[in-house]
């Protein structure tokens, strides 16, 4: 099972997820070719991400290690990024039986009403396997690996319904879809608690202006473009130690702005053939869902119920990451998490191969700030500041499953004492959920399977009510 899913995961998003879908449009009714050329373009969709935040990642990758040097930035956690998470992740036990585990409860889980998501998203499943993972090296014990990353499955299905209605009001193309991944979902709470708290300070509500908002007030300056070749530029000459270095890198610093600009332009353009793709096979799955769990009615006048809104279909957070206002925070956060990092008391982690994957964090949180350019920065700050406080307590952890794991070409750096990755470490639920598992033991676990189980008769009953 650990050849056949490191087999998987060589293959990737871009090659996996198109035989997936090919598969699942096929056998829900879609003619075969139309079913082959949504697969394809999600594929496409998965190349194009990967090769536009590669692009990211490489470019800013040497003006970031040069001001980790200039400025003394250094740190005892490695950021090996989500590739090591997530090769850990499937290299376990817990990895190699996850999909089938997780679809099993997803399946109970609809014949229960306690969910309304079908989740297809079945490359993210290695969330789940990463935190079964850590836990299974902290405890030893495969019995409580899957018992935390199912709680953690459940919780996240819970999530995405709650959700998932202000999810589709707020993007556009979006009906019946919800995001059932737990990086997402790990920083609603501090949407919402962030969000109700700056409400609540005079005068704040003045700076509500969203990435459209930017544009008509500012102009040039409120582009997504325009802004990511002004922190691109910024980000090269803050690696120079004098003006003299900033006029001699100039052409290294104007092609390190203009990539920047070239991302966050480009981003958007890739994510729409990701709903290109799976438009057609959400409207079918819809309807095959609607057909295969109608409920019979009570009335001997009345149909069974055929809703074709009850179900959702939970996608990954790669169809929105290219919102404006979400690439404009990520981007302005890099640079000071970065500083942030070196700052807070107690931080041992340094964010460098994660900080591409720093729009992910904002999917589920846009719907509850409105797309507030301030409030959402304001959100991802203190989300990351506590992130970086995850990250570095799991740590040990995850250095454990590395060197346990064995994964080849995954390994913590001499002169470093660990390694970690922002995704998906930093994640509140993942934090929660392994540190009543394993800190708290059997008091820990009952408290984590009572909160799943709460989740699940609160969802059953707002299921309920709202046919």
């Amino acid at each position: 099972m650990k050849e056949l899913f490191a087999y998987v995961i060589s293959l990737g998003a871009a090659v996996m997820m198109p035989i997936i879908f090919t598969i699942l449009g096929a056998c829900i009714g879609i003619r075969f070719t139309r079913a082959l050329k949504s697969g394809l373009l999600v594929g496409v969709g998965f190349v194009g991400l990967g090769v536009v935040t590669a692009l990211l990642t490489s470019s800013l990758g040497p003006a970031l290690k040069g001001m980790t040097e200039l400025y003394r930035l250094n740190l005892p956690y490695f950021d090996l990024g989500w590739p090591a998470a997530a090769a850990v992740a499937y290299s376990t036990a817990v990895g190699a039986f996850i999909i089938p585990v997780c679809l099993g409860i997803n399946l109970l889980m609809l014949i229960s009403g306690t969910t309304r998501t079908v989740n297809i998203d079945l490359w993210n499943y290695w969330h789940f396997a990463f935190l079964g993972a850590i836990v299974f090296f902290a405890t030893g014990s495969l019995a409580w690996a899957f018992y935390a990353a199912i709680v953690l499955y459940v919780i996240t299905l819970c999530m995405a319904d709650f959700t998932a209605k202000g999810f589709q009001s707020y993007y556009k193309d979006m009906e019946g879809i919800s995001i059932p991944q737990p990086f997402c979902q790990s920083f609603t709470p501090f949407a919402v608690a962030v969000g109700w708290a700056l409400d609540r300070i005079p005068g704040f509500s003045r700076l509500d202006i969203d990435a459209e908002g930017m544009k008509r007030k500012f102009g040039l300056l409120g582009e997504p473009l325009f802004l990511g070749l002004l922190i691109g530029c910024a980000i090269g000459a803050m690696r120079c130690d004098s003006l003299k270095a900033v006029a001699d890198s100039a052409p290294q610093i104007l092609k390190l702005g203009v990539t920047v600009g070239a991302v966050m332009e480009l981003i958007p353009r890739i994510t729409g053939l990701f709903i290109e793709g799976l438009k057609p096979i959400c409207d079918k799955m819809q309807s095959f869902l609607s057909k295969g769990f109608a409920r019979p009615s009570t009335s001997n006048s009345q149909p069974a119920t055929r809703n074709s809104q009850h179900f959702y279909i939970g996608m990954s957070p790669a169809l929105v990451i290219g919102h404006p206002t979400t690439l404009v925070v990520s981007i302005l956060l890099i640079p000071v998490i970065l500083f942030l990092s070196v700052l807070l008391p107690g931080n041992k982690f340094l964010p460098l191969a994660s900080l591409a994957g720093m729009f992910y964090l904002f999917p589920c949180v846009l719907p509850i700030t409105k797309g507030n350019v301030p409030k959402t920065f304001v959100v991802g700050l203190v989300a990351l500041v506590c992130g970086l406080f995850f990250v570095t307590n799991l740590t040990p952890a995850f250095t454990k499953a590395i060197a346990a794991a064995n994964c080849d070409g995954i390994a913590v750096p001499d002169g470093f004492e660990g390694g970690a990755a922002l995704d998906f470490a930093s994640a509140f639920w993942c934090w929660v959920v392994f540190h009543l598992t394993v800190t708290f033991k059997w008091l820990g676990a009952i408290l984590a399977g009572l909160l799943a189980i709460a989740m699940c008769i609160i969802n059953r009953n707002r299921n309920t009510k709202t046919k």
